[in-house]
């Protein structure tokens, strides 16, 4: 057989094995999707993590199975869903957020679970440490500690008067503590004094507002959590009704009507996680794969919020805007 013809050969043999292995078909990636969010409610950040699978390759019903779970608002649902999450046997669990996560590991969940988290998931003692997670779990952490100082710096740009803040925390929150810590170090540096509120409940929260309204703080330096987070149309409302502004973390809290975030990129967040999946697809262990923090950072701006407060923003603020609402 001449050269030409015996290539010809060895490559029609490879396509046609190739296509039998098509044809045969191999087990699609299977991936659970969990978290405490509405059924009926649209997910930006799972639309987000099916964006980053279609980047790495993924169709769901060719190569991708991707189940989602949601608890309805209740993390004790989505421990009752873990035995029957399990039993449609994932490779990779992707639990969306702490309360989904911790909800897994009450139930007892040892499949390899990623995860997005805004706690210190060391603090929370899910992890052994960033760089060596240890068990079945890794993911990303919202935890950064260096964008606390940065709010704060927005506070003097925005409001250059302003003296007292207020500082909103879930002291359940873990690594609520160094937030703090971080927080009142920035204060000392910009010329602030600071008025600390733990709050864990409705009663707490509206305890807190109205002390802070009584003492006429000049802004509210909220923590972001998925706790505050749930109150955010109500800081929102407080703050059109006695002119002190909020800011936070997270673009969902000025969406609410809040002044201004300066925060993590959520969609990237997700997009990112979608690495760790296909990582631990092709045989990584979470054990393995160190904790990450968000490498995208957005600021936004409610210029309804400032209008209805009185504010008016500094032009080299609204230049560094990532969006403005308004």
């Amino acid at each position: 057989m001449k050269r030409r013809s015996f290539c010809r050969a060895v490559v029609a043999v490879a396509v046609g094995a190739a296509g039998v292995a098509s044809a045969q078909g191999t087990a699609p990636l299977r991936v659970a999707w969990v978290s405490t969010d509405d059924k009926g409610t649209p997910s930006p950040n799972l639309a987000a993590f099916r964006a980053g699978m279609r980047d790495l390759g993924y169709v769901e019903g060719r190569n991708l199975t991707l189940d989602a779970w949601y608890g309805d608002g209740s993390s004790d649902r989505v421990a009752q869903l873990a035995p029957d999450i399990v039993r449609t046997k994932p490779t990779v669990i992707v639990a969306a957020g702490g309360l989904a996560l911790f909800a897994l590991r009450r139930a007892g969940v040892n499949e390899p679970i990623v995860f997005s988290m805004s706690a210190d998931p060391v603090e929370a003692k899910v992890v052994d440490s960033f760089a060596h997670p240890g068990g079945n779990l890794t993911g990303i952490s919202l935890f950064t500690l260096a964008l606390v100082g940065k709010r704060m710096e927005l506070i003097r740009e925005v409001l250059p008067r302003a003296r007292s803040i207020a500082l909103l925390t879930n002291p359940q929150h873990p690594g609520e503590r160094k937030e703090l810590d971080v927080a009142q170090a920035a204060a000392r540096q910009l010329g602030f004094t600071v008025r600390y509120f733990p709050v864990s409940s409705g009663a707490t929260v509206e305890a807190a507002l109205a002390d802070i309204a009584r003492a006429r703080d000049d802004a509210i330096l909220a923590f972001a959590d998925g706790f505050m987070l749930g109150y955010a149309g109500r800081l929102a409302a407080f703050s059109r009704q006695t002119r002190i502004p909020a800011i936070d973390g997270w673009a969902a809290f000025a969406e609410a009507g809040n002044l201004m975030i300066y925060g993590p990129v959520f969609a990237d967040v997700y997009r990112r996680l979608a690495e760790y999946v296909d990582r631990i697809a092709k045989g990584a262990k979470p054990a393995d794969l160190p904790i990450e923090l968000p490498t995208k950072v957005e600021l936004v701006v409610n210029a309804q919020a400032a209008k209805a407060m009185g504010i008016v923003l500094p032009s080299a603020v609204l230049a560094r805007a990532d969006r403005i609402i308004g």
